[in-house]
């Protein structure tokens, strides 16, 4: 997403299964690179994450 991507908007390279279609090749983004999953931000689920990163963005508002 060469603009960054919004709260709340799925990745575009994001498949039907959440993996990262870009993984790997000169296309990921440096944003992603540097990102360091932590279980403060990641949980121990997908769906606790979601609830997370929602909390996040409405604190950063």
């Amino acid at each position: 997403m060469p603009d960054g991507k919004p709260a709340g908007v799925r990745c575009i390279n994001l498949d039907d299964k959440y993996m990262c279609g870009v993984w790997g090749t000169d296309d990921y983004p440096d944003v992603c690179r540097r990102f360091r999953a932590d279980p403060t931000v990641c949980g121990e689920s997908r769906d606790e994450a979601l609830v997370l990163l929602t909390v996040m963005e409405r604190q950063t508002s």
